[in-house]
């Protein structure tokens, strides 16, 4: 009875062992991929924020006091339209003191010398009569020559005044220096009052305000701050590393973490000639027209900027690769059951998937783990691992990382 079961339990431990050497002549069981062509995004995602092209900030050139402050955040304005309305008593007081002074000149100054003036001519062609009747007396000795020489003397007296009369008649007369001087005053004097007057010089929307009536302003401080109207952008601040895959033009895909359902589309319009060196990252602008009417300024908003397009690439798993500092890679191909340490050139990077463009074809199997406990011809059996969940649609997605700080 032993007999038997002792040749029955060496049978099953030969099959065992004959079991375990063909395993072993097959290989070890490995995860892997099998390479697949497919199409291909590559995106940069990042937080960036709602800026406006430009913004004017808006002061008092003068100092008074705030009558009417007629706009707050939000309104849009035009240029010209009013913003607030100050009082400035002083100004007010030298506009009319300038006013006055030109009325006084064009009403009172002016034709007190036009009278002055006709007084003098006529004192003058008084003046030139008597010397003539003097001269003709003395011709007929009726006279004495110093009678002659008195009229001869108050003739040119009369000459002389009518001459300077005529003369400030001149420069006081329409046009003249002198009206055109206190014209001028009044002038000056206008503008400054107009300045208490606070007007929007762009057209835009207010976004803050800092002035309420009864403040007392002066001239350094800003009131009101607006955007000027025009394209709406969003500033990005990206990893300097991405700078290779970036350039002008490129599109993105907005969302707004205020309105999540509603994406948009924006393009590259701008990246920054300079890195900035404490956070390593560098400024892009992308434009965004026409602009949803739910943004707002310094609204939160993700990007994902488009850096590549393929539509039909040869993609392995990142997992798979094994990176090299000089930017190859090299992966364990499967060939005939053998494990084959092949190098590989990459085109389009992502964190999930990235395209090979010389080295394998589809159809090849590579092995899970770059990593993996393997040597060159070792045999090696191949199990099907999952892609990443990320890259299981059609149009796989691959996204480089932005390091904000």
């Amino acid at each position: 009875m032993k007999r038997p079961l002792v040749l029955a339990a060496l049978v099953v431990v030969a099959l065992a062992l004959a079991w375990s050497g063909l395993q072993s002549l097959r290989g070890p069981v490995l995860d892997g991929y099998e390479v697949t062509a497919r199409p291909l995004v590559q995106t940069v995602v990042a937080t960036g924020r709602v800026a406006a092209v430009s913004r004017a900030q808006v002061g008092s050139p003068v100092t008074g006091v705030v009558l009417e402050r007629r706009v707050r955040e939000g309104d849009a304005v035009q240029p010209g339209d009013v913003l607030a309305v100050l009082r400035a008593d002083d100004l007010e007081a030298a506009a009319r003191e300038a006013e006055a002074a030109l009325a006084q000149l064009q009403q009172a100054t002016r034709p007190q010398a036009q009278a002055a003036l006709r007084e003098a001519e006529a004192r003058l062609a008084q003046a030139a009569r008597e010397a003539e009747r003097r001269r003709d007396l003395f011709a007929r000795q009726l006279i004495a020559r110093e009678a002659l020489e008195q009229a001869t003397q108050a003739e040119t007296s009369a000459r002389s005044a009518a001459e300077q009369a005529r003369l400030a008649a001149s420069a006081l007369a329409a046009g003249q220096p002198a009206e055109a001087a206190a014209q001028a005053r009044l002038e000056t004097a206008r503008a400054q009052l107009a300045k208490t007057t606070i007007r929007a010089e762009v057209a835009g929307t207010v976004l803050t305000r800092h002035a309420e009536p009864g403040d007392l302003v002066q001239p350094g401080r800003v009131l009101f701050e607006i955007a000027r109207a025009g394209d709406t952008e969003i500033l990005l601040p990206l990893d300097e590393k991405n700078l290779e895959v970036l350039a002008l033009d490129q599109p993105a895909m907005c969302v707004a973490d205020a309105f999540p359902s509603r994406p948009f589309p924006a393009r590259v319009s701008f990246i920054a000639p300079s890195v900035d060196p404490q956070r390593g990252s560098v400024d892009i602008r992308l434009t965004v027209s026409p602009a949803p009417d739910f943004l707002r300024q310094d609204m939160t908003v993700s990007v994902n900027v488009e850096t590549g397009r393929r539509e039909r690439a040869i993609v392995v798993p990142n997992d798979a690769l094994a990176m090299a500092d000089d930017g190859s890679a090299d992966v364990w191909a499967v060939v005939d059951g053998r494990a084959t340490r092949r190098t590989v050139t990459l085109g389009l990077r992502g964190l999930a998937m990235t395209e090979v463009t010389e080295g394998l074809a589809a159809g090849d199997r590579v092995l899970a783990d770059a990593k993996a406990p393997v040597s060159e011809g070792d045999r090696v059996r191949v199990r099907d691992a999952a892609l990443p969940a990320d890259n299981a649609s059609a149009a796989t997605r691959n996204e480089l990382p932005a390091k904000l700080d």
